[in-house]
Parts: C-alpha cells; structure tokens; sequence
C-alpha cells in the first residue's frame, strides 16, 4: 500500500477515534436524576419502539421511581397510556400480522385502543381491544384516546384524519377534519394532517392536534349530533407562508383557493400531545370562544422545545414560557409534555430517549433514560383523581427556560441521518448527533479514498 493510501486510511480511523472519544468525553451524564424529596414518582411510558420504519419493539410500562414494575410488549408500537379509574391502562397502538383487513391484503396492520389490565405479580396483559385495518403501517395510527365519563372513548384516526367517539364497539359521533381543510383525494394514501391528539377541555368539547399544519383546533360535539369548530389555536394569517406546512404529501391547495390553513411555525410546528392547563369554553351555541385566561401546555417537536401558549385579551395565542433544554442537552424532538399539580412539566424527550421532570425554574428534579424510542409518559397518582383541570400556569410572561446547552440550527440531511441512528440502533449514544454524523462521513470518506489509492495504485503498478 503506498504511502499516501496509508495517510488517508489512517487519517479516518484517527478522526473518527477522536470524533468517539471527544464526545464521550464532553456528553451530558445521561445516568438517571433525583432529588431527595420524598416524593413517590409513578409513570406510565408509551414505548413507539424503533428500528426501520419506527414500528418494532413497541411497549407500554410502568416505572416506579426508576425501576420498570411491568411491561406490556405485544404490539408493534404503543402511544399515549393513560391510566383509568379502575386501575386499567387505556393504550392507543399499532400491530401488524392481522388477518382481518377488509379492503387491504391480509396479513395487514391494525391500530386502535387496547386495555391493559395490570396484575400484582408484576405482569399485565390485554383484556380489551378496539381496531381497524389501516392502509400503511407508518402514519395511519391512533395516537391518543380519552375516556369519557358516560363510557366510550374520544379518539384521533390518523387514517382517514378524523376525530371519532367510540361507544360498545361502534362510532357514534365523527369530526372530519375535511370540514376545515382541503381534502386530498384520499386521505388514507397520504399522510396529510396526521392528527395526533385529543384532548376533552369540557363536556364534548376537545382540542385538537392537527400536526401538519402547525395548528390546534377546539371542536365542540353539538345537541343535534353534528360538530362544530369553536377556535383555531396558531390560526394563519393572510398572505403568511405557507411552506412549513406544504412538504413531503401533507397540505396542498385542492380547492384552488389559493391558500391552505397553515399556522406560524415560530408559534408551532409540527406539535404533539398539548394539555389544556387552564380557563374554559364561554359563550352559546354558535358563539364559542376560549376564556381570556386559557392556557396550553405544548410540546413544540420540530422546534426541538416545549411551550406554554396563553390567549391575551384580543383572543390570540402567544407563547408565554419555553423550556429548551435539560440538564445540559437540548431537547431533541419532544413530543409530550403534562404540567403536574405541583407545578412541575413532565417531558418526554423522544430522540433523546429520556422521560424527564423538570421544576418550575427548569432543574431536572427526575429523569429516565429509555432503551427505545418514547412517545409520551404520563404520571399517575398512587391513588387516581380523574382528569386534571385547572393546573399551575407560567406566572411570567416570555420566560425562556435554557440551562446552557446550545441548540444550534439543524442540518437537514444530518438530521435525517441521526433520526435513523435513534430509531435502528438503540445501543447508539445519545449525543451521537449531527456533528458527529458528520465527522463520521469524512472519516469514512478518507478511509474509502485510501482504499481506492492503494487499488489505483496496485493496478498500475
């Protein structure tokens, strides 16, 4: 091998060694954090899983402190658990390898809702289920579900993006969200809104996640069966742009109005799993309006933070209190966040893949790190209290919660990559990230053109 081939080969292995290393050495200690203050922490994770496609390994937990007290693990992906008053887990999910598929080839995916009945030997397992053949296995799942004080259950359909009110196995009640945005030809070949939440603010009115167009939308189940929009939360404004929302299949002007509903990406964008924390719904029929106090506790993922939205006196939303970071490293696509009743915000950092609390000034006072990538957590009292209403808001207007660590732009290729590591290799450290990606691709590029010297180099001789 000539001289010049060595040089280059062991230039990359030296870079990439450093790369390792370096980092190792300057990452965030990702070992788990508490504070000594007695508090018993019960939570629930759902677990989306990871490897290709995000759709393997998935499963619903619960922790007590730090330690895993069960494990539910047979269904491809789970999403939002929450648990119910008789100690039952409500679990939105995804699973492949039904039989039953209607209009698609069998074997095909299903989503839905699973009940998860906990036992006392440390195990637990599906007593319930409600599901349908879904066209795709990514994009096309149940992510949240609500339980409703007269039975059934309230939930997204990313599918055919729809929200729907399910009663003894059968749907009751539909919002489609057609009824406020350009309808594609199909909604289930695209994954046009992908509507990942739902949350009951009151009795049958609900917020909800429309994720692609940067938006939350208040809808109200009316007397007579049918629906209506009370308010739009981040709505757009004429002659904004219109590009966050427009990329890769999602909204496009199918009416030929010129325009889609497309909210302000500096407000939200591509948000997941917001919580009502404060105010109401006032007005009559036909004349709803959220309350001047309202409040919305959001977890902001594509701009890699969490918000707190507060409506002023002129009806708009703005962001009144942002976390950015925790303990030294920026959040990294969070896509849950609970304000709890002593104040403190429950994350649940999922590229990071770590579920973290952090106190009113932003200290992490507890963290777990998870093997898989997490979806959302929610914490549950030893002794269940029904749905929280009215919790602590941010008491200043515009505080920016940030511990140090430098978010930084992302690069959009890089970013993809590091997507990718997170989901199919969950051995990878967390702080293998854009940079390191990066440098990794040079060293592979000095070690491959030494290769390809010391072969030119053989060849002629």
């Amino acid at each position: 091998m000539s001289t010049r081939a060595v040089e280059l080969v062991l230039a990359g292995v030296l870079l990439f060694g450093l790369t390792v290393a370096g980092s190792a050495l300057v990452a965030p200690d990702r070992s788990t954090a508490a504070v000594d203050d007695g508090a018993e922490r019960a939570t629930l994770v759902g677990s989306q899983g990871g490897g290709p496609g995000w759709h393997e390994h998935g499963s619903a937990y619960l922790l007590n402190g730090t330690d895993v007290e069960w494990r539910e693990d047979s269904a491809d992906s789970y999403f939002d658990v929450q648990r119910l008053s008789d100690g039952r887990v409500l679990a939105g999910f995804m699973d492949s390898g039904y039989e039953e598929c209607g209009p698609y080839e069998s074997p095909c995916a299903h989503t839905g809702i699973r009940l998860i009945d906990p036992d006392a030997d440390g195990g637990a397992a599906v007593v319930e289920e409600y599901s349908f053949p879904v066209r795709s296995q990514s994009n096309s799942e149940i992510h949240d579900a609500e339980p409703l004080p007269d039975g059934g259950f309230a939930m997204t359909d990313m599918d055919n993006e729809r929200i729907m009110i399910v009663e003894d196995g059968e749907v009751t009640w539909t919002w489609n969200a057609s009824e406020l945005y350009d309808e594609p030809e199909d909604p289930t070949r695209t994954d046009w809104l992908h509507i990942n939440d739902i949350d009951r603010i009151e009795e049958d009115v609900f917020l909800v996640s429309v994720r692609n167009a940067n938006q939350l939308v208040i809808v109200e189940r009316t007397d007579d069966g049918g629906s209506e929009v009370v308010e739009v939360i981040n709505a757009d404004k004429e002659g904004s742009s219109d590009d966050s929302c427009t990329g890769s299949g999602q909204l496009a002007d199918t009416d030929g109005d010129g325009d889609v509903r497309c909210g302000n990406p500096e407000v939200l964008d591509h948000q997941h799993n917001p919580q009502w924390i404060a105010g109401s719904i006032e007005g009559e029929p036909g004349d709803r309006t959220a309350s001047d106090d309202a409040a919305v506790l959001v977890a902001d993922s594509d701009n890699d933070r969490v918000v707190e939205l507060h409506r002023n006196d002129d009806g708009e939303w703005e962001v009144a209190w942002t976390v950015t970071s925790v303990d030294g490293r920026s959040l990294h696509w969070p896509r849950d966040a609970d304000r709890l009743e002593n104040g403190h915000t429950l994350i649940t950092d999922t590229l990071n893949k770590r579920v973290v609390e952090i106190d009113e000034n932003g200290t992490a006072v507890w963290a777990y790190p998870t093997e898989r990538i997490p979806y959302e957590a929610d914490r549950v009292p030893r002794e269940f209290q029904g749905t929280e209403r009215d919790l602590p808001v941010a008491t200043s207007d515009g505080v920016n919660l940030e511990d140090g660590a430098a978010s930084g732009s992302e690069i959009p290729v890089l970013s993809t990559l590091v997507v990718g590591v997170r989901a199919a290799a969950p051995w990878a450290p967390v702080w293998f990230g854009e940079t390191q990606v990066g440098l990794t691709l040079v060293s592979l590029a000095l070690v491959l053109a030494g290769g390809a010297t010391a072969v030119r180099t053989r060849v002629t001789g």
